[in-house]
Parts: structure tokens; C-alpha cells; sequence
């Protein structure tokens, strides 16, 4: 553990890709501020995979798009299948963007390189320490902190974000509301070495009886493999994921599991925080938003949160504009995450029909809609966050 400063001017709890950006946004512009996270090292686990155009235009002053992109593996197309059949492609190689493509690069390693960044511009993250309780007054936020040995001290910040996941004590010390619901079903998430008989340029959507799998290329010859099931075990083996493999991916070329590098199981919400700014207390991130992993939008989000609040912190904090300002984070921000939570709520209800007849009308309707060239395109769109403004994001 290292030593903490009494004062400053921004305390972010969480140390998660949202944190670490904004973090180095602050560094960059010479704001004082105190990153703490609860875990005594970073992520080892590759929870998180994709990384879509927004996400790499808004990080280019940064300069860490180019790191990712040389970790990562580029992916133009998703496609929605029935087993052997594709039903439909939705393509990013087209896409007006110097990007057109979803890179697929573990969260372990994004983390990785975004605390480099973080380490060059003379930051870091103080660990392992944990946000107990915050109170705000007219002139700042007191945040207590508590150590690994139980012991807390105070810091002092103008103002205090909360990125610290979906449980955030930040959230609920603010009195924010969450709302929102969990899904019926839980989530095997694995990563796989295999033998694998489709393209390793697209990530792959199976729709079956039995539920939805995701297959998506990772870089090294892993795979990421997750998929929705009644009731998954708690620590779920190769057999397991090769049974859900076996039972909704290609039957012509089926796929082998050679090693299973990682797995787990995790129930997921659709869940909005009711508001993002509660006096000096901003959230962002999972614990402001959280959904479906549909179209793998949740880290893209609490990034392009991060920009946005980061360039609003600095304009407050050196005295170029007034508090006011972050309310516009707010007013910009949740719509966003309002769409992108409705969005993948849809099509996680799409990809997990129970019945054969609404299965065979979905299978149908995409299968038509995938021959209407406008509608893929505006399906890749959206997911690539490219219909949003991109003077939102602007510094």
C-alpha cells in the first residue's frame, strides 16, 4: 500500500478501463487527483473483449489506439446464424471510420496498457483501498477510505467519481437509485483454445433451441465462447462448454476444445443509475450503467463515459467553466446509456426465445432483414457507437 494524500482535487474510486482513462485524462491536463481500487493487483481475467471504432477514435489522443490495436485481433463482421445456416452479416469493414472493424483484445490486456499510459503521464493507482463512506458539504467531498489492515483515513476533493462496478459504494453512499432487473437466465463466459471451423474474421451468433452462444476470436489462437443457460454451474469445465457448443454451434465441421484457459458464470442485469451527479459525486461506468453482454457494449460505454466527464473535469477544476458543466455530462451521457441498455435488452430477448414458433418467425425475420442492406448497416452503426455526435466526446 502506498500513502494517500489528505487533499485534492479529484478522488476516482475503481481502477477498472473507465478509471484508468479518466485518470490519465487528469494526468495529462496536470489535475491532482487520488485513483484508488479495492483489489491489491489489476484484472487478470478477459471479461471484457471488444473494443469498437468509437472507442478507438476517442482514445487516440490518449495515444494508446495504437497499442491496442497491435494486442488486439480485428474482426469485421458478426454474423447471426441457426447452426450451419447464416441467417444474417452485420459487416464494420464499411463503416465511415478510420476504424472499421471490432478489435477483439482481453480486458486484462486493455488494462495493461491503459495503466502504462497512466504510469508515462506520472499517475498511478493506489491499492488495495476501498471507498467506505462519503460526505459532501458546500465546499467538497470527504471521502473515507479504508485500508486492507481495517484502518481509514479521510481524503478531501473537490469532487469524487464513482467507476467502482455495479455494486458501487459510491452509487449507493450518493443515494442513487439503480434501476432496473436481472435476466431470467444465467451466462457461461469461457475462453478456449480449439479447433474451430470458421472464418477467424467474424464473431459468430448461434441461435438454437436451447439458447444463445457467442463465439468470438481472440489474439493467440484463443477463442471466447459465451452462451446463455437456465443454470449454470459455478465453475463451469471444458465438458461443459463443449456440451454447449455440441448442442448450438456448427454441426458440419463441429468445433473441438483443446484447453479451456478461464471460465466462469455471472447472472446479468439491465439496470440505470437515476441519476449520474449527485452534488460533487459523478458515477460512471458499470456503476452507472450496466446490461447484456449483447454486442459487447458495456466497457465501450464506461469509456466514452470516462472522455466525456474527464474533459468536463478539467474545464471545472482549472476554472475554464463553471460546476454547470457537468450537468451536461449527465444530459449527454445517459441518454446514451439509456439507448445502449434498451438496445442490448432487445436483442438478448431476440437471440433467447423459448418457443419453436417464435424461434422460427425471429429465425425468419432476420434472415429477410439480413438481405435489406440498410439495416445491417445501421445495425454495425450502432453498435460500433458511431451514431452518436462525436462532439459529445470532444475534449
Amino acid at each position: 500500500m502506498t500513502t494517500l494524500p489528505t487533499t485534492t482535487d479529484v478522488v476516482i474510486a475503481g481502477a477498472g478501463p473507465t478509471g484508468l482513462v479518466l485518470a490519465s485524462i487528469l494526468a495529462a491536463r496536470g489535475v491532482p487527483f487520488v485513483l484508488l481500487d479495492r483489489l491489491a493487483e489489476g484484472a487478470n481475467t478477459s471479461r471484457a473483449a471488444v473494443v469498437h471504432a468509437r472507442t478507438l477514435e476517442v482514445l487516440e489522443p490518449l495515444k494508446v489506439t495504437d497499442r491496442l490495436q497491435a494486442a488486439g485481433h480485428l474482426v469485421p463482421m458478426f454474423s447471426l446464424r441457426d447452426r450451419d445456416r447464416t441467417l444474417a452479416a452485420i459487416r464494420f469493414d464499411r463503416l465511415p471510420t478510420r476504424y472499421p472493424y471490432t478489435l477483439m483484445v482481453p480486458q486484462q490486456v486493455t488494462e495493461a496498457i491503459l495503466l502504462e499510459r497512466l504510469r508515462e503521464l506520472g499517475g498511478d493507482v493506489h491499492r488495495p483501498y476501498a471507498v467506505s463512506a462519503v460526505r459532501q458539504d458546500d465546499d467538497a467531498v470527504s471521502v473515507t477510505v479504508a485500508a486492507e489492515d481495517g484502518s481509514t483515513q479521510i481524503i478531501r476533493a473537490k469532487y469524487l467519481l464513482g467507476a467502482d462496478g455495479m455494486h458501487s459504494t459510491v452509487r449507493q453512499q450518493a443515494g442513487i437509485g439503480f434501476t432496473g432487473d436481472a435476466y431470467e437466465q444465467s451466462f457461461v463466459l469461457a475462453d478456449v483454445k480449439m479447433d474451430w471451423p470458421l472464418s477467424a474474421n467474424e464473431v459468430s451468433l448461434f441461435f438454437s433451441p436451447d439458447g444463445l452462444v457467442v463465439v468470438a476470436p481472440l489474439p493467440g489462437g484463443h477463442h471466447r465462447v459465451v452462451a446463455t443457460v437456465d443454470t449454470a454451474p459455478e465453475h463451469p469445465d471444458l465438458a461443459d462448454v463443449q456440451r454447449l457448443l455440441d448442442t448450438r454451434g456448427p454441426v458440419a465441421q463441429p468445433a473441438r476444445i483443446k484447453e479451456m484457459c478461464w471460465s466462469s458464470r455471472f447472472r446479468v442485469h439491465h439496470r440505470l443509475a437515476d441519476h449520474y451527479r449527485a452534488g460533487r459525486i459523478l458515477l460512471a461506468g458499470d456503476a452507472a450503467h450496466v446490461h447484456s453482454p449483447a454486442g459487447g457494449q458495456g466497457m465501450n460505454t464506461g469509456i466514452q463515459d470516462a472522455v466525456a466527464l474527464g474533459h468536463a473535469l478539467v474545464a471545472v477544476c482549472t476554472g475554464q467553466a463553471s460546476a454547470s458543466l457537468l450537468d451536461q455530462y449527465e444530459r449527454t451521457r445517459r441518454p446514451i446509456a439509456e439507448r445502449v441498455v434498451a438496445f442490448t435488452d432487445r436483442m438478448t430477448r431476440v437471440a433467447t426465445q423459448r418457443t419453436p414458433r417464435r424461434r422460427a418467425m425471429r429465425n425468419a425475420m432476420i434472415g429477410l432483414i439480413g438481405r435489406i442492406p440498410a439495416i445491417p448497416r445501421l445495425l454495425a452503426t450502432e453498435l460500433a457507437g458511431l451514431r452518436q455526435p462525436r462532439e459529445l466526446l470532444a475534449g
